[in-house]
């Protein structure tokens, strides 16, 4: 079967021999009990994510409970060379989650308490396994809320482990510039706590950061002390449909330029709409579309939509559509919310392949329209979805990674939009993070940084237990 780019598993470090799996699983179980599960249908949960990668599913999973229980397995994996591979809630889309060298699943849904909420400060301090819309309806209690929104309904752990952002990034920030401090096991099962709860600090390194995105290479994080924000006294939704994709990208481009304060930007093109069409029965206009969303008072919002509708006008924009009204909101948001699942509708038994690539905006229409052009001329199936407000964009191929003639037009059209990304300074991902899937990727565009990277690996996880072969290559 031909994969993408790296999508073979890569070796460990230390050969299989000196893994006693066997061994740790035993230890676990006199731990943790009946939550140590081996059953075949559990471990194949764990082994897979939402993308078209195989299963590779664990030899246990541990469910744990608290701080103290992941610091207690990661110690039992630890002695026994076992990998330990950190789970959340199973939406990532590049193979993080997949055991390629077996090992124990550490499923971190059960830390799902909300510990401290400082309405006063704007900052509050969860557990790993909270998801993000449980989070805000707490939050929603003290008129706040929790902006990082990548779609799926993944817990903060997840989100911070992948470097999440998704569609209101173009406003507050990906996940990296919403957290504050963390709670890390170690590679050893040491328990670690980097940052606080002050809104800057020049105090040594930035070990928060060093955490986010690594994916559960260096660290287990079990805790999270993020920023929230007051909810917008008015929220107003919109949707325009173009004539042209280069329309439409326009718009996106001249928006952010003009210093329009738009809180969600997302770009449909016509395959997409088609697909969502088909999927919830709508009858949308089947056009390049933007859906965007403003935050701020009641005379603010219309500025900034008065705004955005003069420069769709100037683009080709037709039938510009706002409203402040909740249903009427959910109403027009309707086909980016359900786009990923309308898009495997379309082709029944296929599997998806969500790339992403993130470039300056000032090159974003002509990134979108190439990889428009590549698809055509490979004549694939792929939608195209996008955060365009922050240069982030989206391939949502839907494919059968069993042909190999379609895996490989699937894969050059993949190359040619991750190359030309970087060629202009871009990067080979956004938002979706590494996995085992883009490795190489990260590797040319990183070049000689990456062994930097390795010495950071080899000095935290001198073992390589902590979720092997993602990342980089060893």
């Amino acid at each position: 079967m031909i994969r993408p780019e790296a999508g073979n598993p890569p070796s460990a470090v230390d050969p299989t021999a000196s893994r006693d799996i066997a061994r740790a699983v035993a230890e676990l179980r006199q731990l943790l009990g009946d939550r140590l599960s081996t059953a075949e249908a559990v471990l194949h949960q764990h082994g897979i994510d939402e993308s078209y990668h195989p299963p590779h599913p664990p030899d246990a999973v541990a469910f744990v409970s608290s701080t103290e229980e992941v610091a207690a397995v990661v110690g039992v994996c630890a002695k026994h060379r076992c990998p330990v591979i950190p789970f959340g809630a199973g939406t990532s889309l590049e193979g993080h989650i997949a055991a390629l060298h077996g090992g124990v699943s550490l499923d971190l849904s059960g830390l799902d308490r909300i510990l401290e909420i400082h309405p006063d400060d704007l900052d509050c301090r969860v557990e790993a396994g909270v998801t993000r819309q449980s989070l805000n309806r707490s939050l929603a209690e003290h008129g706040l809320f929790f902006p990082v929104d990548p779609g799926a309904e993944a817990t903060l752990g997840g989100m911070a482990a992948t470097g999440a952002s998704g569609t209101n990034a173009v406003r507050y920030g990906t996940f990296r510039e919403n957290v504050l401090g963390l709670t890390v096991v170690t590679a050893e099962g040491r328990v670690i706590r980097t940052g606080g709860r002050a809104r800057k600090s020049s105090a040594g390194y930035d070990l928060t950061r060093l955490m986010i995105g690594s994916e559960g290479t260096l660290g287990v994080i079990t805790e999270l002390q993020v920023r929230v924000h007051g909810l917008p006294e008015q929220i107003a939704a919109a949707v325009c449909p173009f004539q042209t994709l280069e329309g439409a990208v326009r718009t996106a481009v001249e928006t952010i330029q003009s210093g329009v304060p738009v809180a969600r930007m997302e770009l449909l093109n016509e395959a997409a709409i088609d697909a969502s069409n088909r999927y919830s029965q709508r009858q949308d206009p089947v056009a390049p579309t933007l859906f965007l969303e403003f935050h701020g008072s009641p005379a603010g919002v219309e500025e900034q939509a008065d705004a955005v509708q003069e420069l769709a006008t100037e683009n080709g924009g037709r039938g510009f559509r706002w409203a402040t009204d909740a249903q009427e909101r959910k109403a027009l948001w309707h086909a980016r919310h359900h786009c990923y699942w309308a898009c495997l509708a379309l082709k029944p038994g296929a599997k998806g392949w969500p790339t992403d690539v993130c470039v300056p905006v000032s090159c974003l229409a002509d990134a979108i329209l190439k990889a428009q052009e590549d698809i055509e001329e490979h004549d694939l199936l792929a939608p195209i979805v996008g955060h365009v407000g922050d240069g982030n964009f989206h391939l949502s191929f839907v494919l059968d990674p069993e042909d190999k003639d379609e895996m490989a037009r699937a894969q050059e059209v993949n190359r040619r939009m991750v190359e030309r990304a970087l060629a202009v300074g871009g990067t080979a991902t956004g938002e979706h993070g590494v996995g085992y899937g883009k490795i190489s990727w990260v590797e040319k565009q990183h070049g000689e940084g990456v062994e930097w990277m390795r010495s950071i690996k080899r000095a935290l996880d001198p073992l390589n237990i902590l979720n092997p072969g993602k990342v980089i290559h060893l």
